[in-house]
């Protein structure tokens, strides 16, 4: 028995003329269909990556990491940084997606304007190449020396005059490492030996090798960021001990200690947000991770009074 209901072709196809049931079946379809289409769109755009443009994230984060830098990540998700990432995808509801780079010249700039990722881990607080999160911790650069070593805490000891002095480098053009800025400042520069931050990437871990270094005695002492610094000097066939870098401030006025946060693209406040309330609610199983991989800590600097402050006095 040939059915009564019209044969619907979406599209502007025209059907033969029926009876008004037929044709109200119809116009019943074709609302279901428009409907049916608008909500894929609707729910393509939602399920969409949290770089589109700050829509909260629905489907997937992105991360941008590199797969050969320990203690920070690896491509095995031993690092710390990978373990604290699992823990905010797992707060926010979504899986991860690794995008691996190796961390050097252009990582940042190149991760958001080629958007292969919408978070990035372990960039200073007020980063200004991204919108950052609060800090979850703040490490300090470490003087490195051998356990029998008398330890050096400061710049200004006379003995890193003469000491063979490790310090890592990143180029000839004046963007280096705080440490070497200090050394530098206070004319300690002709018993420095340098090692590249970014190392030979075919060897693991590269920026190990500063640490290396001290245990088979080709420098006195090395200058290195704490968390990189402590997890090597731990795992060298001699003992080494790591001392803070004291004051804080140094005198050459740079900084030797950093809040480390992580980064989202510029504007991005949505997916920042999001991340915070992550971090702030797992802040005890980030603190346990820290400890696991015995990273250095330190207490942010006390607050100017206000009537110290430069704008105070103007």
């Amino acid at each position: 028995m040939r059915s009564s209901f019209p044969d619907f072709r979406p599209f502007g196809v025209a059907c033969p003329r029926r009876t008004l049931l037929a044709r109200t079946y119809a116009s019943i379809h074709v609302a279901a269909w428009a409907c049916r289409a608008i909500l894929g769109v609707l729910l393509g755009l939602l399920l969409t990556s949290v770089a589109s443009g700050g829509d909260p994230p629905h489907r997937v984060l992105r991360i941008s990491a590199d797969p050969n830098n320990l203690p920070f990540t690896n491509d095995k998700g031993e690092g710390f940084e990978n373990k604290i990432a699992a823990l905010v995808a797992a707060e926010v509801g979504v899986p991860l997606e690794y995008n691996w780079r190796a961390q050097r010249r252009g990582f940042f700039r190149n991760t958001f304007k080629e958007n292969e990722a919408d978070l990035v881990l372990g960039v200073p607080a007020g980063f200004d190449m991204a919108t950052t999160t609060s800090p979850y911790y703040r490490s300090t650069y470490v003087f490195v020396t051998r356990a029998a070593d008398p330890p050096v805490k400061s710049f200004d000891d006379p003995r890193l005059k003469t000491l063979r002095v490790g310090v890592q480098l990143v180029g000839a053009d004046g963007v280096n490492t705080p440490p070497a800025h200090a050394l530098a400042f206070r004319g300690i520069v002709p018993n420095l030996v340098g090692f590249t931050l970014y190392g030979h990437y075919e060897r693991p871990n590269p920026p190990a090798r500063i640490i290396d270094a001290v245990a088979n005695d080709e420098v006195d002492v090395a200058v290195a960021w704490g968390p990189m610094a402590e997890y090597f000097a731990r795992r060298q066939r001699v003992r080494l001990k790591t001392t803070p870098v004291e004051p804080a401030l140094d005198r050459s006025g740079l900084p030797m200690t950093f809040a480390i946060a992580m980064g989202v693209r510029k504007g991005n406040k949505e997916l920042r947000d999001l991340v915070d309330a992550a971090l702030k609610k797992r802040k005890a199983e980030i603190d346990r991770i820290l400890d696991d991989f015995h990273v250095p800590r330190v207490a942010a600097p006390p607050k100017k009074p206000a009537a110290d402050r430069p704008e105070a006095k103007q």
